[in-house]
């Protein structure tokens, strides 16, 4: 009776582990299913333009007003690509007093001074990676009035910038992407030559 008892456990135990086993296996191939899935699935595209990024995101409000008052808006949403290094609103805070304001009620001088920010070309944290890696730790980019930005790495390892008139800021926020272009966030205003 025993020796029946044995076998038959023995029976039972091998036919549970074969259940086990195909359980197993189509576990295995359903999670194989999800995670192919997974992968292969991507990023939504960006829906904004560049200046509509700005007025987007709070913390570039005050480059936004500026992009509107200066009657850029249109130009900045044509077909591009374009990359705006973009003041975020504590860089246009430590202009001058007054000097935001005066430049606000002079569309002409606001607009010179913010087509110092805009470069023609998309020029993402890797795109300017690899122009400082072939310029040997300098690279040099027209804006969309003819102005000259050098890009450089700062003492304190991050991305400069620097204008005609010796201007810095440096990036803080990178690739920002919109449907022309990209927007990187800097931590000052580039001032022309007065």
């Amino acid at each position: 009776m025993r020796r029946s008892f044995f076998v038959a456990a023995i029976a039972m135990a091998g036919l549970f582990a074969g259940k086990v086993s195909a359980q197993t296996q189509d576990t295995t191939k359903k999670t194989t299913t999800t995670t192919t899935t997974a992968t292969t699935s991507t990023a939504p595209a960006p829906t904004l333009d560049v200046a509509a990024i700005l007025t987007a995101n709070t913390d570039y409000s005050t480059a936004a007003a500026a992009v509107k008052a200066a009657d850029l808006t249109t130009a900045l949403g044509a077909a591009g690509p374009f990359t705006i290094f973009a003041p975020n609103n504590a860089a246009f805070s430590k202009l001058p007093a007054g000097a935001l304001d005066a430049l606000m009620k002079d569309p002409a001088k606001l607009a010179t001074v913010l087509k110092g920010h805009v470069v023609t070309g998309r020029y993402t944290k890797a795109d300017i990676i690899k122009a400082l890696t072939t310029g040997k730790g300098k690279a040099t980019l027209t804006t969309i009035d003819g102005q000259t930005l050098t890009l450089s790495v700062s003492p304190t390892q991050t991305l400069q910038l620097t204008n005609a008139a010796g201007v810095s800021a440096e990036v803080t926020v990178y690739d920002i992407i919109g449907t022309n272009g990209v927007v990187n966030g800097i931590n000052g205003v580039l001032l022309p030559k007065q």
